[in-house]
């Protein structure tokens, strides 16, 4: 996981608390008290979440503490929850071509419109996408549905055929995955 920055805005005196205890916190903490400032420092920054005591309409990953006095324990560990919610959505979304595949909702995503996908389908899809070369019915049995031996070779190419029948049906897309002669492939 990348580092973690923490940006206290205009913020001061939850700067200097946590600060001092800046040795036992695993994220780095930075204090801006300008947007200009902000915008400068978040603008390289992958990781990062902005804490203060009001809410400022154009800011994301944003965390307001609005009830002081607060327990610091009890804050760093929202912090730290802040930061896990963060990591997951970044990982949430994977693209495939020009779609977005959204695992947590488990939609397939182009300009507005979605498409619904089952965990069997999006684990097609993402193990074709990875693939340069046509993968095989065999290779996805192992690979995508843990090969069961008394499997048939056209439950693979069925659920290839209504996902294929899926994404024609929601997005006109007929060469999103492609037959070849020794197995299937995203380009």
């Amino acid at each position: 996981m990348s580092i973690q920055n923490l940006i206290i805005y205009k913020f001061n005196t939850l700067y200097h608390i946590l600060e001092e205890l800046s040795l036992d916190l695993n994220f780095k903490i930075a204090f801006v008290d300008s947007e200009n400032s902000l915008k400068e420092k978040i603008k390289n920054l992958n990781n990062h979440l902005i804490i203060s005591n009001k809410k400022y309409s154009d800011i994301g990953n944003q965390f307001i503490v609005v009830n002081t006095p607060i327990n610091i324990l009890k804050l760093i560990e929202k912090i730290n929850i802040e930061f896990l919610k963060i990591h997951f959505n970044s990982q949430s979304k994977v693209k495939v071509n020009n779609y977005i595949i959204d695992l947590n909702s488990r939609e397939m995503l182009i300009n507005n419109t979605k498409l619904k996908l089952t965990e069997k389908e999006i684990n097609t899809i993402i193990y074709l996408s990875k693939s340069n070369h046509p993968v095989t019915i065999n290779e996805l049995q192992k690979k995508v549905w843990s090969y069961q031996s008394d499997m048939e070779t056209h439950t693979v190419e069925t659920h290839i055929y209504r996902l294929r029948k899926k994404i024609l049906s929601a997005f006109n897309d007929e060469e999103f995955i492609i037959s070849k002669k020794n197995g299937y492939q995203i380009k």
